[in-house]
């Protein structure tokens, strides 16, 4: 390749293209939008339309196009595989992500190579009465085969719950759920897929201990793993805390933590590509269980990988889609811990007095080792605020690099301090 590589990245958002900027090699890239995020995850998908938008874009360009990716769940990570297998660019197949994010069909492909899962099972949402499934037992988790950021998942622990979550399900699976059904149509699905569509509930007993992220790829028929990740909720919550890098889980559960990883993405096929998966992992037994697979790196992580490792994991994501050797550098970075914080809201509100960007950047000088996003706008319901989990809002994202958790806890009460985000929840939406 004799000019700088072009890479055109779905969705991509300030926030993200300096993280792509810092990686290895990416000095000499040009980095291209290629639709909004707006445009790809407000309302109900139109993937047809979303393809000749992005089509539109490309074949405008005066240039060669060397690569294509993104960052994102669906529907990125399904464009970025139709467009990979369109336009010629290295991708993994459309099959593989859709292993990995139709929830149902994921676990029929775990049970196969693994026993690290939950028992599962389907719900008929259209059933006049749904009911659990037989083997299924409270509590159990209840959720879309596809969702966004926990939407429209519920834990429930008797009947009634159960009910009352299905019934919300219901109401609002269909924004994601049916253009999902567009996928299915692209793939000759197997026997024990057949007419499971998008739309599907699934239910699944819930799982104990802590909870752990492991981030790969695949490349050159290996799996490697690069990074392990600790998720902490808020107390007496499903809610996330925060994650830390690197995870503080004993060796030998590591080990097994990749061992399962590497299993189940050969399992389903993945080439090429990045993937994080979520396991739990319960210390009083000692066993580990997956969550779930996403067909892509996360980028809520790629501050943490630079703090410690020296670069973002967007890196990986980079170099595999130029062709290139994708090994992160280890621990060559600032700090030995590093976390992203959840700041949360628990309940409805209007939100005031949110900090300028100029505000933001006085707060991260002063605070060394911290980046802030604020998430809602000024004045702005919390409830409005889009993909977010069944039980809070999301109000900062608040990045800390230290010597151990005491300082990232510290820096952490330090920024919350100084947004002074203030609530009215007098003004809150009664449902």
């Amino acid at each position: 390749m004799n000019h700088p590589p072009n890479v055109f990245v779905v969705g991509l958002d300030d926030a993200n293209l300096s993280a792509l900027h810092a990686a290895c090699g990416a000095e000499e890239v040009r980095f291209h939008r290629l639709l909004t995020i707006q445009e790809l995850q407000d309302g109900e998908v139109a993937v047809p339309d979303l393809l000749e938008r992005a089509r539109y874009v490309l074949n405008g360009f005066d240039g060669p196009i060397d690569a294509i990716v993104g960052y994102w769940d669906f529907p990125i990570s399904t464009l970025v595989a139709l467009l990979g297998k369109e336009y010629g660019t290295r991708a993994t197949s459309l099959e593989s992500v859709v292993k990995c994010e139709h929830k149902y069909w994921s676990r029929l492909e775990q049970q196969k190579v693994v026993t690290e899962y939950p028992r599962f099972g389907r719900v008929d949402l259209e059933a006049t009465d749904p009911q659990p499934p037989d083997d299924v037992r409270f509590p159990m988790w209840l959720k879309p085969a596809l969702s966004y950021s926990s939407e429209l998942a519920y834990g429930v622990g008797d009947m009634a719950e159960f009910r009352a979550s299905v019934d919300l399900i219901r109401e609002g699976i269909h924004r994601v759920g049916r253009p999902f059904e567009y996928i299915l149509d692209q793939l000759e699905l197997p026997q024990e897929m057949g007419g499971v569509g998008g739309q599907v509930c699934l239910a699944e007993e819930t799982l104990k201990g802590v909870q752990v992220a492991v981030e790969g790829y695949e490349h050159n028929g290996e799996v490697t793993v690069y990074g392990i990740l600790d998720s902490i909720n808020y107390p007496e919550s499903t809610s996330f805390l925060r994650h830390q890098y690197p995870s503080a889980l004993p060796e030998p559960v590591q080990q097994r933590l990749r061992e399962v990883s590497a299993r189940v993405m050969r399992r389903i096929g993945w080439k090429g590509a990045t993937f994080s998966i979520e396991f739990f992992y319960d210390p009083a037994t000692d066993e580990i269980a997956i969550l779930e697979i996403n067909p892509r790196h996360s980028q809520s992580h790629a501050e943490l990988f630079a703090y410690v490792d020296g670069v973002p994991n967007h890196h990986c994501m980079l170099a595999l889609a130029l062709g290139r050797e994708p090994a992160m550098p280890f621990r060559r970075g600032p700090y030995a811990l590093a976390a992203k914080w959840y700041y949360r809201w628990f309940t409805d509100g209007v939100v005031h007095e949110v900090p300028s960007p100029g505000e933001l950047a006085r707060i991260e000088e002063a605070i060394p080792g911290v980046r802030i996003d604020v998430v809602p706008d000024e004045a702005q319901h919390l409830s409005d605020i889009g993909q977010q989990d069944s039980y809070s809002y999301e109000v900062a994202h608040i990045f800390t690099g230290g010597a151990d958790e005491h300082e990232l806890r510290e820096k952490y009460d330090s920024c919350v301090a100084a947004l002074r985000l203030a609530f009215d929840p007098t003004n809150a939406r009664t449902a």
